[in-house]
């Protein structure tokens, strides 16, 4: 179930009949094509982040050595 305002729920309608569909199926259609772009804009932008300051070589080092040492005694 899912809860939309009247004058919102009338808007979604209208455009399902004119697209000869029905609420739930274009409903679906708006939430496939919003996840889908979210998901296109996400791997482009880690596209992006990741030739930033060119490849990736590995986290610096040291990290193994700076966890030991902050451990918790047992």
């Amino acid at each position: 179930m899912v809860s939309l305002p009247d004058d919102l729920l009338r808007a979604v309608d209208v455009e399902a009949g004119r697209r000869g569909t029905t609420r739930s199926g274009y409903l679906r259609e708006l939430a496939e094509e919003t996840l889908r772009r979210r998901s296109a804009q996400r791997a482009q932008r880690m596209t992006e982040i990741d030739t930033m300051d060119g490849p990736v070589k590995g986290h610096g080092g040291g990290v193994e050595a700076l966890v030991k040492a902050n451990r918790p005694e047992p």
